[in-house]
């Protein structure tokens, strides 16, 4: 048996070696039985790849892609360029800003006594008009002061009117004490004239100055109980005066029993009930004024540098969106406050970005011209608002 070896030729680069093809020789017993020997196939060579025709191909065209890449910088640049210009040119004649809410006035209703309400005649979110009752504090306490303040008028000038007899009595006793000192001031006069002649005794003339110095304090003690009279007739008239302001004051308390609505508007947030207790100048229940409605519109301080009072602005409300309100500027701020906080007499109005600086907002205040019959309103509500800048 003999062993034949592979194929001198080496594989294609790259190509997956074969197995070496080995043939087994046999040793022929007869010539009938002889068998050719397997030769293995000669393996093809590989065909190489095709080599460029000429190399200058590939310069030519490189300049054309970079051409290319340049052509579209120049056009992307350009257009981000021009929408930069159109949006300046934009925002320079029209001022925009969805930084806005509707407004109105929260009026407080504080009773200006203190009592426990009998009865809440609203609802909450009820629509009232100026003058409605809201709720009723109970009278009778407030009554009862009225009756004993009406008890002291009759009273003091019950008091008045004696003063004013004592008065009349002490002026009649003047007038009496003063005829009867003229008349002992005669007789003194007359004796002691009559004395010095001696035509009368001298005791007929110590009895006449007697009754002159009686007379004359007689008519003393009368000037006294009127200056008295006069006194106390100041005095009972005051406390009559007095009488008549306590009335005047109880029977105000006793009207504030009932408390009515300040102005139009719609109660909010009422959690008032019967037997709850009303204290004086404490707020109970609030009223969404539905005459001061506004638009609180804050702008970027550099759009404020044109607008005008009375000037045109148009409002978008997103309670009721898809529709535009013509408006008109009725207030600029002329001052904010730079710091956070609460109860400032300035607003306070958070910067938003704008590149890197912060811009500062300057509220606005935008007024619905001739709103449609039956829009609604609600405070806090946000708001968007368009002015058109000359």
């Amino acid at each position: 048996m003999s062993v034949t070896a592979p194929s001198a030729d080496p594989p294609p680069p790259g190509a997956k070696p074969e197995p070496p093809i080995v043939g087994i020789v046999e040793p022929a017993s007869t010539a009938a039985e002889a068998k050719p020997v397997p030769i293995p196939a000669a393996i093809p060579a590989p065909i190489p790849d095709p080599v460029p025709a000429s190399a200058p191909a590939v310069g030519a065209a490189r300049p054309e892609r970079e051409t290319s890449r340049l052509r579209r910088l120049l056009t992307v640049g350009g257009t981000i360029f021009g929408l930069f210009v159109a949006y300046q040119i934009v925002v320079y004649f029209v001022a925009y800003t969805d930084d806005a809410y509707v407004r109105s006035d929260l009026v407080a209703v504080a009773p200006q006594i203190t009592g426990r309400i009998i009865a809440v005649h609203v609802v909450d979110n009820q629509v009232v008009k100026k003058g409605d009752r809201l709720v009723t504090i109970d009278p009778v306490p407030f009554q009862l002061v009225v009756n004993q303040t009406k008890a002291q008028i009759e009273k003091s000038r019950a008091l008045v009117k004696v003063a004013q007899e004592e008065l009349l009595t002490a002026t009649a006793a003047l007038q009496a004490s003063t005829s009867a000192h003229t008349y002992a001031l005669e007789q003194q006069r007359r004796y002691s004239d009559l004395a010095q002649k001696q035509y009368a005794p001298v005791e007929e003339l110590d009895r006449t100055n007697n009754e002159l110095r009686r007379s004359a304090a007689e008519m003393t003690i009368t000037q006294i109980a009127i200056d008295k009279a006069q006194t106390s007739i100041l005095a009972q008239q005051a406390g009559l005066n007095l009488a008549i302001a306590e009335n005047a004051t109880a029977q105000w308390n006793l009207d504030r029993t009932v408390i009515p609505s300040p102005v139009n508007g719609a109660i909010t947030n009422l959690t008032l009930q019967p037997g709850d207790t009303g204290t004086i100048n404490i707020p109970m229940l609030g009223i969404v004024d539905a005459d001061a409605w506004r638009i609180m519109a804050n702008y970027k301080q550099d759009y404020i540098r044109s607008f005008t009072i009375g000037g045109e602005a148009w409002v978008w409300l997103d309670s009721e969106p898809f529709v535009f309100h013509r408006a008109k500027i009725t207030g600029i701020a002329r001052g904010i406050s730079r710091d956070p906080g609460i109860d400032k007499l300035l607003p306070y109005v958070a910067p938003t970005t704008d590149w890197i600086r912060l811009q500062r907002r300057i509220p606005v205040t935008i007024v619905l011209e001739n709103p449609p019959p039956g829009l609604k309103l609600f405070m806090g509500a946000d708001a968007r608002t368009i002015i058109f800048t000359p």
